[in-house]
């Protein structure tokens, strides 16, 4: 079911978190026009080769993913609910010369639009973006309904499980609780300033401090059975799985250690735990709409 009043209120705390986030980034466009890219070895990965590909970017925050994948040779469409994430996505474009197109939507609505035409040839999804969706089953259908015949979908995104603890490594929160959601009074946090420069490869400056979100936000931890179960009643093969024992960039809870290639594992004396996972799955012919 969708909850769309909570969609509008995670659009609002979104404005203001990415005014907060990009604060801490330093020139991003002269970054990208020295040849900088924002993405890990792990998405590079799970995408392949993109040369000559249509690839729409769902929940593409503030681009620089989406950028850096264009410059892999695909050609680029961001969809983010946010509108101060796509107006720097589209800036960012023109600053860098980096070409990409930039779409101010909720990612339910663009499906309804996009599935009456485009079509791409793969759809691509990042590092906390599922928990923003308020029904994984009719997501799954609208991403099925806008891929070409033998088009895939990737995902690279935080771990449902690792999204049981709370800042301190203490079970907290429900791994089956979806359907409800978590419901937070100061919605999505300043995670830039926690990470520092594992985060803004720019390079960091202190930017906004002390950063309390005014709005609102609402999350719904999909399980891996779920997200899965979604995918494949779309008409979705899966191809590939991965789990990861470490964050990309991102030291979302206290005392991670940090690692080679800006990656965070937990605390000394953890157990390895999954982290992350990464999926690819394809849609065949006559599978879906627009087959």
């Amino acid at each position: 079911m969708l909850r769309k009043q909570m969609h509008e209120e995670n659009r609002q705390s979104w404005n203001a978190a990415t005014e907060a986030h990009n604060s801490h980034k330093a020139d991003q466009a002269a970054f990208f026009r020295s040849g900088g890219s924002t993405l890990y070895p792990d998405e590079i990965e799970l995408l392949g080769d993109v040369r000559g590909k249509s690839l729409v970017h769902l929940q593409c925050n503030a681009g620089q993913d989406t950028l850096s994948i264009a410059r892999l040779g695909a050609t680029v469409t961001g969809v983010d609910i946010s509108d101060s994430a796509i107006d720097f996505a589209r800036q960012l474009s023109v600053d860098s010369g980096i070409a990409g197109t930039f779409i101010r939507s909720d990612v339910y609505d663009w499906f309804e639009q996009a599935a009456q035409g485009d079509r791409y040839d793969v759809a691509f999804s990042s590092y906390g973006a599922l928990i923003w969706l308020s029904d994984i089953t009719l997501w799954a259908r609208g991403v099925a309904s806008i891929l070409k015949a033998g088009g895939r979908v990737v995902l690279l995104d935080f771990h449902p499980f690792s999204m049981i603890y709370d800042e301190a490594w203490k079970p907290h929160f429900s791994y089956f609780n979806a359907g409800e959601g978590v419901h937070y009074e100061n919605g999505v946090g300043d995670y830039v300033a926690m990470s520092g420069e594992k985060l803004t490869p720019s390079g960091y400056v202190e930017g906004v401090k002390d950063f309390l979100n005014p709005h609102p936000g609402h999350e719904f931890n999909w399980s891996v059975g779920e997200i899965l179960t979604a995918l494949a009643q779309a008409g979705l093969t899966l191809k590939l799985f991965k789990e990861y024992p470490y964050f990309n960039g991102a030291k979302l809870f206290n005392d991670m250690q940090p690692a080679e290639g800006n990656r965070f594992y937990p605390p000394e004396g953890m157990p390895s735990l999954p982290l992350m996972y990464g999926l690819v799955a394809e849609k065949y012919t006559g599978i879906g709409s627009g087959s």
